[in-house]
């Protein structure tokens, strides 16, 4: 079983060595793949120093900006894709993801899920040090997309989720239209339209401690406005070469 943990990064000097060290040290074994957006505080650079001590588990896509974080996430599902990885997690940087969770979703999958969400919301509100408005935006824009979109999960915002292969190579990424966190909602309607099984896992998250929040009122927007187009696109399976 051949597990991929996705990470985009955009100057986490701060946070970069110690998530590593920290996916590594799991019981299950995880590789890791950093996608950084030539972040100027030297994040790949770290990334490098720990490759050499990792070999073979710790990869690095490096991008010629700040490009968002949904082309990011498909940089990277095709990069897992071309190595033939069986389940493919996303996760932040900044440790508001536990990665000792990463079990939990991997146990999730192998439950049968096709898709596994590290869920703040789906028993009651489970977020530490957001400031109010922040937490009720993104409670709030949760509850609005299963409005709208009729979809069967509380936290469609997450950011913390694995796949298996079969979903990703399903969704045709080039019919993504989202970039920010709507790429994430986004993705979740598609798996969710296509037929797959997901499941949520509640989990504890607890906000940033170092570095800078990416958060902006643009990737809001682009949520918001994104996701009442949803219901009326015709999300097909990715067509493949015969």
């Amino acid at each position: 079983m051949k597990r991929l943990v996705i990470i985009p990064t955009y100057n986490e000097c701060e946070n970069i060595v110690r998530m590593i060290d920290k996916v590594m040290s799991l019981d299950a074994q995880f590789d890791l793949l950093v996608v950084d957006d030539n972040s100027p505080d030297g994040t790949a650079e770290l990334v490098r120093t720990r490759r050499q001590q990792y070999a073979g588990r710790v990869h690095l896509l490096e991008r010629s900006g700040k490009l968002g974080l949904g082309t990011a996430y498909i940089a990277g599902f095709r990069w897992a894709a071309e190595r033939r990885y069986d389940r493919i997690f996303e996760m932040d940087c900044d440790f508001s993801h536990n990665p000792d969770d990463l079990i939990r979703l991997d146990a999730c999958l192998e439950a049968g899920a096709d898709v596994a969400i590290g869920s703040r919301y789906s028993k009651g509100v489970n977020v530490v040090n957001w400031p109010m408005g922040r937490l009720l935006m993104s409670y709030f824009a949760s509850k609005y997309v299963r409005t709208v979109t009729r979809m069967p999960v509380c936290d469609a915002t997450a950011g913390f989720v694995g796949y298996t292969r079969r979903v990703l190579e399903t969704i045709d990424f080039d019919r993504i239209r989202m970039n920010g966190y709507g790429f994430q909602i986004e993705m979740k309607y598609s798996a969710w339209r296509l037929g797959f099984a997901i499941r949520e896992v509640s989990i504890i998250f607890i906000d940033r401690t170092e570095g800078t929040s990416k958060m902006s009122g643009g990737i809001f927007s682009e949520a918001l406005f994104g996701v009442v187009k949803l219901p009326f696109r015709r999300i097909r399976p990715k067509q493949t070469d015969r």
